[in-house]
């Protein structure tokens, strides 16, 4: 695969129906990376279903980066759902073959402009707090910590259900970057 940088401009565009299987292939190659930190769990793990993709895409709350100039296919995607009055990413999936080009952020700073045109005052997301390509990228990327205290009843849930499958084998933390400053 070409890197985006090489006569292919990329640009961010909905997600389509015919997007879902590349969506799944870019999360399960998404996952690699976290087998070589000792996360084999998070790299085996399955990516979501067709038909939840499916809810986004109808929802028009998921997003693609794709290369132009060819055949239009997704390099990167990020889903998103409403939870207590603000976008909360559900995930944002960079293909490693154009992984470190600033695609992950583009698709986070198109999500941040979805969500100032509709009103939205906030992001949110939870993720792994030591994997460097989780909370610290996304500290970079403008996105506090949130303690216990700060959390809403919706962000609760989310870290409950992460809880009941798992995914707090491994240190998480539940971040906010605010859009009306």
């Amino acid at each position: 695969m070409h890197r985006a940088g090489q006569n292919h401009r990329m640009r961010i565009r909905a997600a389509r129906t015919g997007d879902l299987t590349r969506l799944q292939d870019i999360e399960r190659a998404a996952g690699e990376p976290f087998r070589a930190i000792g996360m084999t769990e998070i790299a085996d793990d399955d990516p979501p279903s067709l038909d939840l993709l499916a809810e986004y895409v109808e929802a028009d709350r998921a997003w693609v980066a794709a290369l132009t100039g060819g055949d239009d296919v997704p390099v990167a995607y990020l889903i998103a759902d409403l939870v207590d009055g603000n976008l909360h990413i559900e995930q944002v999936s960079v293909d490693p073959a154009h992984a470190r080009q600033g695609i992950g952020r583009r698709l986070i700073e198109h999500a941040a402009d979805y969500a100032r045109g509709a009103g939205i005052p906030a992001l949110t997301l939870t993720t792994f707090v030591d994997v460097p390509w989780n909370a610290p990228y996304y500290r970079r990327c403008g996105f506090v910590d949130l303690d216990g205290g700060a959390l809403t009843d919706g962000l609760r849930a989310v870290r409950d259900h992460e809880a009941a499958i798992g995914l707090d084998r491994w240190p998480r933390v539940c971040m906010r970057r605010d859009l009306t400053s």
